[in-house]
């Protein structure tokens, strides 16, 4: 199979297929196991993309299921440089509205280690800084994409990631405010850190479809329905916006692309 089909990677949910043009399915076997769905490749703006539901097309993969190393090793079996993965998140902080957009420069993994996170289990020991996961280059183009179209947006943030499938608690959220975090999530690790692991540009958009139960004075607590209606009715922004920034995007050389060679001893 030809190795070079697209250097843009995208997870998200199946809505997603409609921006992409003369698409073609591939079903890629990997060394972790079965990916989420098969990658479809076409073209946006005349670029190839590449594209795959986290959770699968029928959304039937919890948070916790996802096989995170198989999909992100299709993705760099195919090409891909750069990866976007677009989220659904609960705002943690009030001045962060149902509606935004936040793009994320700092992840809190509330995991407790239930998820394979690594590439690297031996023999070559490998230390992969978590410093900086999302590339700044990326979320650049990404700001200046938003700003062109005049979305409501936040510059970076920081994502708490929980296991899931549940949603916080009030006390876990209320936590989660007062620590300064921004938006909470439930597959941004280690989805990103794996990305980075395989030398690529990882870019966070998380799109905030909810409060979180921590701020109950004055919000009713998060519940899925809630959430999908809020997400469906911002869908198209998003889209907008990941057609802007493969309009905006140019290859470019970045510090990310040699992630693995700096973290050997």
């Amino acid at each position: 199979m030809e190795r070079n089909l697209a250097t843009i990677g995208i997870f998200g949910g199946s809505g997603f297929y409609s921006f992409l043009e003369d698409f073609k399915e591939y079903a890629i076997e990997t060394p972790y196991g079965k990916t989420s769905d098969k990658i479809a490749v076409g073209k946006v703006a005349g670029k190839n993309v590449a594209f795959m539901p986290r959770h699968g097309k029928e959304h039937t993969i919890t948070p916790e299921q996802v096989n995170y190393r198989a999909n992100i090793w299709a993705m760099k079996h195919i090409g891909c440089k750069h990866i976007i993965s677009p989220c659904a998140a609960g705002s943690l902080q009030k001045e962060i509205k149902p509606g935004d957009i936040v793009f994320c420069d700092q992840f809190v993994d509330w995991t407790f280690g239930k998820r394979k996170d690594t590439f690297y289990e031996g023999p070559i020991v490998t230390h992969v800084s978590g410093a900086e996961v999302y590339c700044p280059k990326m979320r650049e183009l990404a700001i200046n994409a938003a700003e062109k179209l005049g979305l409501s947006y936040h510059k970076n943030g920081t994502v708490v990631v929980i296991n899931g499938p549940r949603f916080s608690s009030k006390a876990e959220s209320k936590f989660f405010t007062s620590q300064g975090w921004h938006v909470i999530n439930m597959t941004q690790y280690p989805e990103s850190y794996l990305a980075k692991e395989l030398d690529m540009c990882p870019l966070n958009i998380s799109l905030i479809t909810d409060y979180d139960a921590g701020l109950v004075s004055d919000v009713e607590p998060v519940s899925h329905a809630a959430v999908i209606e809020v997400f469906k009715s911002n869908i198209e922004n998003l889209k907008k916006l990941l057609v802007q920034i493969v309009v905006d995007f140019n290859e470019y050389d970045c510090a990310c692309h040699t992630t693995s060679q700096n973290s050997r001893a």
